[in-house]
């Protein structure tokens, strides 16, 4: 008796620490948390005075661009550039830039006449509509066609997606939009022009008939977005598959008699997808970015083409706005891939 009254009391004084581990772990988590939104913070801040400084190398005066051309006075160009602040010194430009900013306001527009947080507005739901179809589509073809050439890989099959994969996503998107284009739009030989050549709608359709012909427009674009960002996921998705292929629990599941399709979709996926996950938020901040190249050749009235507009001024307060909200829409995803991880795999967050 009297032995075990050490071992009682000990058992007594360990009870609080069983539930200490809990306690530190939310701790971790959020001194995890709170480092990674201090460094999305100061990323945000690291674009914004990258930006403003960045833009005003370009070659050009915006302001002489603006008239077109057209024979203008001096006191003209004046008034102009008192109007829109670029008499001011640099330093002070840039303060008034950054105070705007943190505030949401981006200033306006040179070439527009509008707020460029207008113009963001307005372009943003279609890039969302062409580069969120596409994302879609590039990652479920990916991870499906990913994880299944990990599961046979080294077979004819897992050769071709990923020959093909890898040759596709060698492929600049605009080389591949403008061969589309004039291969489906402009026709080629026995090959008729079956799609528009640009565009996103043809005017004049309301209704059912607007949406089809919306829908139209969006094939050659959304086409080549797939064909050249699909095999990024594919080849992420194969490779974290077999670096998990080998581990015990999958060989513990299949002897308890699992079928093999089963030991891939319940085990397997899941436990590789870490990296996947990492891949599809960059993927997601470059769908609310945009994608440039290819919304340009397309004539897609979306952010890509407005940033592209603007360059050709140069438009600072649009081109400015646009380069910090398609890097806010990156380390915002990236951020919040961050946070997720430790919540998919614990041992990420201690």
């Amino acid at each position: 008796m009297t032995a075990e009254a050490p071992s009682t009391a000990a058992v007594g004084a360990a009870a609080p620490a069983v539930r200490e581990p809990r306690a530190l772990t939310t701790t971790r988590y959020l001194r995890y948390g709170a480092g990674k939104v201090g460094g999305a913070a100061v990323s945000l801040l690291a674009v914004l005075v990258t930006g403003f400084f960045l833009f005003r190398l370009i070659p050009g005066d915006p302001v002489k661009t603006m008239t077109g051309g057209r024979p203008v006075s001096a006191e003209q160009l004046a008034a102009y550039r008192r109007e829109f602040g670029l008499d001011l010194p640099l330093w002070q430009q840039f303060t008034d830039y950054c105070g705007k900013a943190l505030t949401g306001d981006l200033g306006t527009s040179y070439q527009f006449r509008a707020p460029v947080v207008d113009k963001i507005s307005e372009a943003l739901p279609n890039t969302l509509l062409l580069t969120g179809t596409a994302f879609v589509l590039y990652t479920l073809l990916g991870i499906v066609l990913g994880t299944r050439s990990a599961w046979r890989h080294g077979g004819l099959g897992d050769r071709l997606n990923t020959g093909l994969a890898l040759t596709l996503y060698s492929i600049p998107s605009f080389w591949l939009g403008l061969l589309l284009i004039i291969v489906f739009s402009v026709g080629m030989g026995p090959i008729p022009g079956l799609f528009p050549t640009g565009g996103m709608e043809s005017g004049g359709e309301e209704g059912f008939a607007y949406v089809l012909d919306v829908a139209h427009h969006l094939i050659l674009p959304v086409v080549t977005l797939v064909a050249v960002e699909y095999g990024q996921t594919l080849l992420v998705a194969r490779s974290a598959l077999l670096d998990e292929m080998g581990s015990d629990y999958l060989t513990t599941a299949r002897a308890k008699g699992l079928r093999d399709d089963l030991v891939r979709r319940r085990h397997a996926v899941p436990n590789a997808l870490l990296p996947t996950v990492t891949l599809v938020f960059v993927n997601l901040g470059r769908t609310v970015a945009g994608v440039i190249l290819v919304e340009t050749v397309f004539s897609w009235p979306g952010l890509g083409g407005l940033f592209y507009q603007a360059l050709s001024v140069p438009d600072l307060p649009l081109v400015q706005g646009l380069f910090l909200f398609f890097a806010a829409a990156v380390i915002v995803m990236n951020t919040l891939a961050d946070l997720v991880y430790p919540l998919l795999d614990p041992r990420v967050g201690r």
